[in-house]
């Protein structure tokens, strides 16, 4: 039996401060979420303040009154610290603050901004069917309650109607619930609750009241050929629903127009609602280009003038006002660390930017993808002399202003790629003339993945197959059957 032993060890171990860690953190959010952070920082610590909103009148009063007298007296007259925690609106209790009670807070607002309007809807028009009784409200509830957000009702009625039987004790069938999804059917949007895509395509086309010779054989194609037409095999299709190539070109024409996904109709509107906001700008001068960071709220923090003036006040001063200006201190060193973070934060995306500018000056330049050099995240590592960990989290989701648009930063990095003259390109080189011999292409005889790698070779571009079908797949390019018109 091994015997117990103590043992003194002197080894070295890297650990980061909680200073450190918050930078790695800020570093990752983009400009929109750092605001919404700032924001919530000033809320949760009232020591710190945003200068563009004007400061209370209260709190002038106290630094104007208080600031001459409090040294030169002793008594509690001069500032009462007890008055200033009930009364000050400066003064945030504790239990306001603490880290439980602000975690409940941002659940319930995530869960508000982020409210099902696409199921309100449903069930709003649910509530408008008046010959319902209110057994069928509630199964037509339940019904749209699984309802996934493209619009697609994913689960069989056999299990729904299990799940109302076993956890609302109410004994129901398919039966009973077929009608009721018939009529969630006529919702909007057109093809809600639709099983499939077949299911959902036909409830668009039959939903139309004056329904054309072309509509009649589009739903005919749906309901007879619809493994023919997802697989675009047109000359098989003609035959089974008996049409001439220019009838069958309108018919499908009028399916590709339909919505295979009628819930994104409500996401698509909040994010059209929605504007990207560039964590970086470049500047485009004669003599030279400048990257500036984003910084609309960072730059206007400081820390509170009330809470300095009590934090720093020590003569005179009895239990409870001693508690309060500790109290003050401790929100003071907190606002201090912040503001000191998103400084550092902000120094190293000017560093890794101004970098990146300097890395690629002809791109940023004339925002020819040609002149795009093949660019890793060690290479910036290297020129920065940054953790490769820093310049990924620097790169997330950041989006640069150029005089060519916006984009995301992280699109700038890409591999190499050796041309057989032997010059080292950018791989999206390679894929953006792909995609402009794709988009050139005949749709009728569309360029199979063999025939890609027969023309990038002519241009210089000596590519595997296998490459190929890599790239296009990054591209979201379907295969050459898939692209196939008639």
């Amino acid at each position: 039996m091994a015997q117990l032993r103590q043992t003194q060890q002197l080894k070295q171990q890297l650990k980061l401060t909680p200073n450190q860690i918050l930078v790695q953190k800020l570093l990752l959010l983009p400009v929109a979420s750092m605001e919404q952070r700032i924001k919530e920082e000033i809320e949760n610590n009232p020591a710190l303040e945003d200068i563009t909103e004007p400061l209370d009148e209260p709190k002038e009063e106290i630094l104007e009154n208080d600031n001459d007298d409090f040294e030169e007296s002793n008594t509690d007259d001069d500032f009462d610290a007890s008055e200033f925690m009930e009364e000050s609106e400066e003064y945030v209790p504790a239990y306001k603050l603490s880290s439980d009670n602000y975690a409940e807070q941002e659940t319930r607002e995530a869960s508000f901004a982020d409210a099902s309007s696409f199921q309100d809807s449903l069930h709003f028009q649910l509530g408008l069917v008046e010959h319902l009784n209110e057994r069928q409200q509630m199964l037509g509830d339940y019904i749209i309650g699984n309802i996934d957000e493209d619009g697609y009702l994913r689960r069989d009625l056999y299990s729904i109607s299990n799940d109302i039987t076993f956890q609302q004790n109410i004994l129901t069938d398919e039966k009973e619930m077929e009608p009721l999804l018939k009529i969630i059917h006529e919702f909007d949007p057109p093809g809600v609750g639709a099983r499939d895509l077949r299911e959902c395509l036909l409830i668009q086309l039959k939903r139309e009241e004056h329904k054309s010779d072309i509509t009649k054989l589009a739903i005919q194609i749906l309901e007879k050929g619809f493994e023919e037409f997802s697989k675009k095999n047109y000359e098989k299709l003609k035959e089974i629903v008996k049409t001439d190539e220019v009838k069958l070109r309108e018919a499908v024409n009028e399916i590709i127009r339909l919505n295979p996904k009628p819930g994104q109709a409500f996401s698509d509107a909040a994010t059209a609602a929605s504007h990207v906001v560039p964590d970086f700008v470049i500047a485009n001068s004669e003599d030279e280009m400048k990257a500036s960071v984003n910084g609309r709220i960072s730059n206007n923090l400081r820390l509170s003038p009330l809470y300095l003036e009590m934090s720093e006040r020590k003569k005179g001063m009895d239990k409870m006002q001693r508690e309060a200006a500790s109290f003050a201190k401790s929100k003071i060193e907190d606002a201090g660390g912040f503001i000191n973070a998103i400084k550092q934060r902000e120094d190293t995306l000017q560093r890794v930017m101004q970098t990146i500018l300097d890395y690629q000056p002809d791109y940023f330049s004339s925002g020819d993808e040609s002149k795009l050099k093949p660019m890793l995240l060690k290479d910036i590592a290297k020129e920065t002399g940054l953790d490769i960990s820093t310049i990924s989290r620097v790169v997330s989701s950041k989006y640069v202003q150029t005089n060519f648009g916006t984009f995301l930063l992280k699109t700038l990095f890409s591999e190499s790629f050796q041309k057989e003259s032997g010059e080292e390109v950018s791989i999206n080189e390679v894929k953006n003339l792909m995609h402009e011999i794709i988009n050139t292409e005949d749709k009728k005889n569309p360029i199979n993945d063999d025939a890609l790698v027969i023309l990038l070779q002519q241009k210089g571009y000596k590519v595997a197959r296998r490459t190929v079908a890599k790239y296009r797949e990054q591209l979201d390019i379907p295969v050459a059957r898939m692209r196939k018109e008639i």
